[in-house]
């Protein structure tokens, strides 16, 4: 005969993630406000940092074709593939702060050179990049905290603007790439 309580599931032990998730918003968003003002380091030689952004685009690839599988996988109520492609996204997302916040602490603004239509086109991008990309921050921590709750309803609230959000971010992440890499 079974035990009553061997048939009860454990409660998720809530935990209070929203003063993690506001510091590291804060650090992040600050430091990367900040190294937009600063001026590059002068007569660095170490290697070629203009491998820097390639590598990005290289992550910011990864996260967008992460965040397509995990938005398959929770499609097809498949939690554990669509956990596994969210982890993977964040690491990736990682790697591309690394990496980000390397070249700018190392190099100097580069200056888009376009002109017409592809300016402006250039500029929209960039800017509603930056914007969105400075919102993902809380979002998609606030996202996965809720998951790690056990709050189903809220996570599913939330991510419906998070998904669609840091999909942009990580596309266009891209496309700035594209767009102002012959001006390295």
């Amino acid at each position: 005969m079974k035990n009553a309580s061997s048939t009860i599931e454990t409660p998720i032990k809530k935990r209070n993630y929203k003063p993690f998730i506001i510091i590291v918003s804060i650090i992040l968003i600050g430091a990367i406000g900040v190294l937009s003002g600063i001026p590059g380091a002068k007569n660095f030689d170490a290697f070629d940092i203009t491998i820097l952004p390639m590598m990005n685009a290289i992550f910011n690839t990864f996260t967008f074709l992460f965040l397509v599988g995990a938005l398959i996988a929770i499609k097809k109520r498949n939690i554990k593939v669509h956990k596994g492609f969210i982890y993977a996204a964040f690491v990736t997302t990682f790697f591309f702060l690394i990496t980000y916040v390397m070249y700018h602490f190392l190099a100097e603004s580069t200056v888009y050179g376009g002109s017409g239509f592809m300016k402006g086109f250039y500029f929209f991008i960039l800017i509603t990049h930056i914007l969105l990309a400075a919102a993902i921050v809380p979002l998609a921590l606030t996202s996965v905290a809720r998951a790690w709750n056990g709050e189903i309803e809220r996570h599913r609230k939330i991510v419906r603007f998070t998904m669609p959000i840091w999909l942009y971010v990580s596309f266009t992440g891209v496309l700035v790439y594209l767009l102002i890499s012959p001006y390295y």
